[in-house]
C-alpha cells in the first residue's frame, strides 16, 4: 500500500524517499501529497519488463487522468511510455511538458471542436473516436488541414467486471464508445474506413477500473476478436493496434488481493495471441493503459489532526485539515483506505477512530473505523495509496485551496504543484458591480 521506499526512521517517524514525512509536513504544510519518484519509475519499468518478456509488439500508455502534471508527464516520457489524455487540458499539460506528440492518444466521449483542433495542430499520434458526431467532426477538421489522422474506434464489448458500478465502462449501457450487440461498432468501423482523412489503425476498449479478477480481460479479448474476425470478412478491416484499456487494481487495504502486473501482461498478451490464432488473424500490437497501477501506491497524503472528538459508546472522530476536497473517492465510490500517524509510526495502533474531513458535509469521511496510534491534536496523519484520482479529482469545495504536491527522492523533496492560496480562490471571481 505504501511507496517502495517507505520505512520507519530512527525518530520513529514515517519516511518516504529518504524524507521524514513529519518534516515534510512542517516545511510544506498540509494537506500534502507526497509522491515517491522511485516507485513511479519502478512501476513504469515493471510494465515494460512484463510485456517485453512476452512480446515485442506492445505499447504502454500512461492514463494521465490518474495524475497529471508537468513533472509526471516528463517522468513518463523518460521511462518510454506513451500517454493517454482525455481532455484539452490534459493535452495542454502534455504539450507544455514537451511530451512527444506522436505518442499521445486522445480519448473522451465528447471532444469539442476546439479540443479536436488542438490535437490535430499538435500532431498527436491517435484519436480514439467515441461517437458518430466525433467521426464527422474529426474528418472535417483533418480535411481542412490536408492531413490524414490515425484513429482507433472505442468499442463497448458488453463485459461487466466485478468492480464498483461507477467505474464499470465496458457494459452495453455506457456513455462510452460504440456497442457491439447493436451493430454500432461495425458502423463506426465502416465510417472510419470510408473517411478519406482518417486512417483506422485499431480498436480500443476499457471495461472498468480497480479490477482484481483477470477473467474479465480474457472475456473482453474473446468478444472483440469475434467482432474483428467478422469485420475482416465483412469490410476488410485488419486491426493493427489492439488497445485493452487499463483498470488493473491496487491494494488500498490489507484485505485487497490485486493481480500483479506480470499476471496482467500474461493474460493480455496470451489472450490476444490465442484469439488471433483461433480466427486466423495477424496478431496486432497490444496496447494497455495503466494509470492507478502506476501512480496509486506511489503517493501518500499527509494531514494535520485538528480535533479529536470522542462520542461515548459511539465512535471517536479524528478531524483533519483536508477531506473531500483532496480525496473524493470515499464519497463517490465508498472506497476504503488505511491510515497511520506519521509521527507515531512505532506506536502500537490501539485506538479505532473515524478520520473525518473539515468540510460542511456529514459524508465527508476519509476513513471509517481504522486502527491507529492514540491520536492528539497536531499529529501528522497519513493515508496511503492516494497517488491516483486524489489530486486529479481535487476541488475547491467550501473554497478550500487545493494541496501542494511534492516529489521525493534520495532525501530531497521538490514541489511539482504549488499549494493554492485564498488569493487563488478569488483570482477568477468578479464583483457584482464595478467599483
Amino acid at each position: 500500500m505504501y511507496p517502495h521506499t517507505a520505512r520507519h526512521n530512527a525518530q520513529g517517524h514515517l519516511e518516504i524517499g529518504g524524507c521524514d514525512v513529519v518534516a515534510l509536513a512542517r516545511e510544506f504544510g498540509t494537506p500534502l501529497f507526497i509522491y515517491d519518484e522511485q516507485t513511479l519509475r519502478d512501476q513504469c519499468r515493471a510494465y515494460h519488463a512484463a510485456f517485453a518478456a512476452r512480446t515485442d509488439r506492445y505499447e504502454v500508455l500512461y492514463a494521465s487522468k490518474a495524475f497529471s502534471c508537468l513533472a509526471m508527464c516528463q517522468l513518463v516520457a523518460e521511462e518510454g511510455l506513451s500517454l493517454d489524455v482525455a481532455t484539452g487540458g490534459e493535452l495542454a499539460i502534455a504539450r507544455a511538458a514537451g511530451f512527444p506528440p506522436e505518442r499521445i492518444y486522445f480519448h473522451g466521449n465528447n471532444k469539442s471542436a476546439q479540443e479536436i483542433a488542438a490535437g490535430l495542430d499538435a500532431g498527436i499520434g491517435h484519436f480514439v473516436v467515441d461517437s458518430f458526431d466525433e467521426i464527422a467532426r474529426l474528418e472535417a477538421a483533418a480535411a481542412a488541414r490536408g492531413r490524414v489522422q490515425p484513429v482507433l474506434v472505442r468499442v463497448t464489448p458488453g463485459v461487466r467486471p466485478d468492480t464498483h458500478d461507477y467505474v464499470q465502462t465496458g457494459q452495453q449501457d455506457s456513455k462510452f464508445g460504440f456497442g457491439l450487440a447493436d451493430g454500432l461498432a461495425e458502423e463506426a468501423v465502416r465510417r472510419c474506413l470510408a473517411a478519406p482523412h482518417l486512417r483506422l489503425d485499431g480498436v480500443h476498449a476499457h471495461i472498468g477500473s480497480q479490477i482484481f479478477d483477470l477473467t474479465s480481460y480474457r472475456r473482453e479479448v474473446e468478444v472483440l476478436f469475434d467482432a474483428l474476425a467478422g469485420w475482416r470478412r465483412g469490410v476488410g478491416f485488419e486491426c493493427r493496434l489492439f488497445n485493452m484499456g487499463g483498470g488493473l487494481g491496487i491494494r488500498y487495504t490489507p484485505a485487497d488481493r490485486p493481480s500483479s502486473i506480470a499476471e496482467f501482461a500474461e493474460v493480455s498478451v496470451g489472450a490476444v495471441q490465442a484469439e488471433a490464432a483461433r480466427h486466423g488473424l495477424t496478431p496486432p500490437t497490444v496496447l494497455v493503459e495503466p494509470g492507478r497501477s502506476i501512480a496509486g501506491k506511489a503517493a501518500v497524503t499527509a494531514y494535520t489532526v485538528g480535533t479529536v472528538k470522542e462520542i461515548p459508546g459511539v465512535r471517536t472522530y479524528v478531524a483533519v485539515d483536508g477531506g473531500m476536497s483532496d480525496n473524493l473517492r470515499p464519497m463517490l465510490y465508498q472506497s476504503r483506505y488505511e491510515a497511520m500517524l506519521a509521527n507515531k509510526a512505532e506506536v502500537e495502533p490501539s485506538v479505532v477512530v473515524t478520520v473525518a474531513g473539515k468540510h460542511c458535509e456529514s459524508g465527508d469521511v476519509l476513513v471509517r473505523d481504522v486502527r491507529i496510534a492514540p491520536p492528539e491534536v497536531g499529529d501528522v496523519l497519513v493515508t496511503p495509496s492516494t497517488g491516483a484520482y486524489g489530486y486529479a479529482m481535487a476541488n475547491n469545495y467550501n473554497a478550500q485551496p487545493r494541496p501542494a504536491v511534492v516529489l521525493v527522492r534520495d532525501g530531497r523533496a521538490r514541489v511539482i504543484i504549488e499549494r493554492e492560496t485564498w488569493d487563488d480562490i478569488l483570482r477568477l471571481q468578479r464583483p457584482l458591480r464595478d467599483q
